[in-house]
């Protein structure tokens, strides 16, 4: 897959050591997810909460086999609590 920067807000920041975004790779967004679980094993604990992925602006919820396109904007959000 290709490499591509992820944006990651709040809580998912804080697990990848306050980093805004990182590079990550994969044709899949759960290509993706596993490529910054593999660094960053914090962010396990938010994936199992469920977190919504924006790519290119539309989001996505629990679609793991959707395709990610090269370059993409690709934002990473915290699932909102409650609702």
């Amino acid at each position: 897959g290709c490499t591509m920067e992820v944006q990651l807000s709040g809580i998912l920041s804080q697990a990848a050591g306050g980093a805004r975004c990182v590079a990550c790779t994969g044709a899949t967004i759960g290509e993706l997810l596993q490529s910054l679980v593999l660094r960053y094993p914090e962010m396990q604990a938010h994936l199992d909460d469920g977190v919504a992925v924006a790519v290119n602006g539309e989001i996505y919820r629990d679609r793991r086999d959707q395709p990610v396109p090269s370059n993409a904007d690709v934002f990473l959000l915290p699932r909102i609590q409650g609702g």
